[in-house]
């Protein structure tokens, strides 16, 4: 009879994991979507650095804002901004979901560099 009941708390215990481990994998899931949304924050950072210092002098500044980036992502706007002596370039950067429905607004940055005359 001991023996049945050791195995019953077995059988039991799978069942409570079982019901445990979609919450485990929402939580892991989160965990890199977070990491996902810095990641891209951080990229848009680095595009608009890129188209700033492109426009600074003249250059391709919406093709270099996109290079800037990784392939991953997508740029939706590298946007330039002149004044008399600087130039501020303002790049959007569409963050990725990795669920279906979980819609986030874009990474904004802002860069700002004196103007080569």
């Amino acid at each position: 009879m001991s023996y049945d009941r050791k195995a019953r708390d077995r059988g039991q215990v799978a069942l409570e994991y079982l019901g445990f481990l979609p919450i485990l994998l929402l939580v892991a899931l989160a965990a890199v979507q977070l990491g996902l949304i810095a990641y891209t924050a951080q990229q848009a950072g680095t595009a608009a650095r890129a188209g700033a210092r492109s426009a600074s002098l003249d250059g391709p500044y919406e093709a270099d804002c996109r290079a800037a980036v990784s392939s991953r992502l997508r740029v939706t706007g590298c946007t330039p901004s002149y004044g008399a002596d600087e130039v501020t370039v303002t790049a959007t950067v569409e963050i990725p979901s990795l669920v279906p429905g979980w819609d986030f607004d874009p990474a904004v940055k802002t860069a700002t560099m004196p103007r080569d005359h």
